[in-house]
């Protein structure tokens, strides 16, 4: 049995709960307090941070590269093309919402509203959480171009790129951050990824203090 260390509306977490259960792997999941520091935990991943995966005996870290090794010693159903330029742009993605979608949206919402209540350690600013409401619609129109030319993300398959973008649209959308009435594509794109088997613990999340809104879980939203 495969266990992960995680925090439910973590995107880096639930990027690697869908890359698993896309390819039908069973994990446990623990809950973890890493704010906390508890000293088993950082003897787990020094770094001290989610995700972290138990497989094979070892102690993963650092989602990208739990992404790729899952890939790797799990290639079917694949999530990475198989042509050279296929897998960089899957790759450009994935990064694109690790880090800038990440940077500029989720930690001023999610980081904001969330985290600081779950961790105690103080109230939202107002100016991040404005920042982020408003970056969000430019990177919402970003996806809306990508679906435009494309069946998914990446190209004409569903990728590792559509799970990355995904797992943060996901959390957002469970604290009500996302105006799925701002591109009808980029809402269709959702609800084909949302209706997948493997989002199905995704959507049976709850988070002790904050309830999702009654579409969170709703295929027909």
């Amino acid at each position: 049995m495969l266990r992960l260390f995680h925090v439910p509306l973590s995107p880096a977490c639930r990027k690697i709960r869908l890359s698993l259960a896309e390819k039908r792997l069973e994990v446990e999941l623990v809950e973890e307090r890493y704010w906390e520091k508890d000293p088993d935990f950082l003897r787990r991943n020094p770094a001290g941070k989610v995700p972290v995966l138990k497989m094979d005996g070892r102690f993963l870290s650092e989602s990208a590269a739990i992404c790729e090794y899952i890939e790797e010693k799990f290639p079917n159903p694949a999530l990475l093309p198989k042509d050279p330029e296929g897998r960089y742009e899957v790759r450009r993605l994935v990064n694109w919402f690790d880090d800038k979608f990440h940077t500029e949206v989720t930690s001023k919402l999610l980081y904001e509203r969330v985290n600081k209540r779950v961790m105690g350690t103080g109230y939202p600013d107002s100016s991040n959480v404005k920042a982020g409401a408003k970056a969000i619609k430019y990177h919402l129109d970003y996806l809306a171009w990508l679906l435009d030319q494309r069946r998914w993300l990446a190209g004409d398959v569903m990728t590792l790129a559509d799970f990355a973008a995904a797992a943060h649209l996901s959390a957002l959308d469970y604290i009500c951050d996302v105006d799925w009435n701002r591109s009808e594509v980029v809402k269709d794109w959702y609800a084909k990824i949302k209706s997948r088997p493997a989002f199905r613990s995704i959507l049976a999340d709850q988070v002790s203090g904050f309830l999702p809104p009654a579409h969170y879980a709703d295929l027909d939203f």
